[in-house]
């Protein structure tokens, strides 16, 4: 490949990732600020409010960091001290794996909103919203241990011709750990990403189960022609069910683009930026499956311009 073509295709991947970023922060952005606002002006949030709103603002600082990372590697910025370097990749890699465990939750939260009286799950129907908050609390704590071996390897880098390094960014450079700490996170690590998927799994198994059983009763009940419309919380569970199939798709996507990309992403930026451009992916498209799918963006913005509209005939 001709040095024009390869600059061209680095030039079309950064434009690519960076688009991706801009969307997805403005998204996230988005949808975060309709659920603080359906909070504060509407009435106590649904369970699965809160854990979506979690994942607006987990995802929009995702994007923010990996901007930032994007910028150290693709620009010439004066490079960055140690411990700005610990903290950025650290920071990335906590919000990567939150948005894999409330991603999760979101998933079980809907399936118990779903599940009919006579299920086991109905009990925690009205409690869901009390555990969430130490679900939350949950999640972050674990991934900041589970992501603190991020925070002990990552650098400055200081000497590029070091071959014990990996490096990250211009900047950053992750160095090795030793045996036993690096197994003890990466096992741990492999653990959480399993069982996570494989919760998300069982949930989303568990409420197409009882969409088809619902989808064979109305069959029964009511003609062809006369079907209702599905109910809100019927249309919730589809959303849900097309952002968990959107995340498992780019989830084995990401793994495989790195696992075929080698070792290129050490001394090549445009692999590593198509690397951050699959990997970032679910964030901007998970705000705008949500986004389109709320139906309530509508009610709300509307009350809140009728607010506005009688405020002004009033000072008038």
């Amino acid at each position: 490949m001709s040095t024009n073509n390869i600059l061209l295709n680095f030039i079309a991947i950064r434009n690519a990732f960076f688009s991706e970023v801009s969307i997805g922060i403005t998204a996230n952005a988005f949808l975060l600020l309709f659920h603080v606002l359906w909070f504060f002006l509407k009435h106590r949030p649904r369970p699965t409010d809160l854990a979506i709103g979690h994942l607006a603002l987990i995802h929009l600082v995702m994007l923010i960091t990996v901007g930032v990372i994007a910028a150290d590697i693709l620009e010439n910025p004066q490079l960055w001290e140690d411990i700005t370097c610990k903290a950025v990749n650290y920071l990335y890699q906590v919000m990567r794996g939150l948005s894999l465990g409330t991603t999760c939750l979101l998933s079980v939260l809907q399936a118990i909103t779903l599940s009919p009286r006579s299920s086991c799950l109905a009990k925690f129907k009205h409690t869901a919203s009390h555990h969430i908050i130490c679900g939350f609390l949950f999640l972050w704590l674990f991934n900041f241990f589970i992501s603190a071996r991020f925070f002990i390897s990552t650098t400055a880098t200081t000497n590029r011709t070091s071959n014990s390094l990996m490096f990250v960014t211009k900047s950053c450079s992750l160095r090795p750990l030793s045996y036993l700490p690096w197994y003890t996170f990466y096992v741990t690590a492999i653990f959480r990403d399993v069982s996570l998927l494989g919760l998300m799994a069982i949930s989303s198994g568990y409420m197409v189960t009882l969409l088809c059983r619902h989808k064979r009763r109305s069959q029964h009940l009511y003609s062809t022609s006369l079907s209702p419309r599905a109910s809100p919380e019927h249309r919730a569970t589809q959303t849900i069910l097309l952002l968990m199939s959107v995340f498992v798709l780019l989830y084995l996507l990401d793994c495989m683009v790195f696992s075929f990309s080698g070792m290129w992403w050490k001394i090549d930026p445009g692999h590593l930026c198509l690397l951050m451009l699959v990997g970032n992916g679910y964030a901007t498209i998970g705000p705008l499956v949500l986004i389109s799918s709320e139906n309530r963006m509508i009610q709300l913005f509307k009350s809140i311009w009728e607010k506005e509209s009688k405020c002004l005939l009033v000072q008038e």
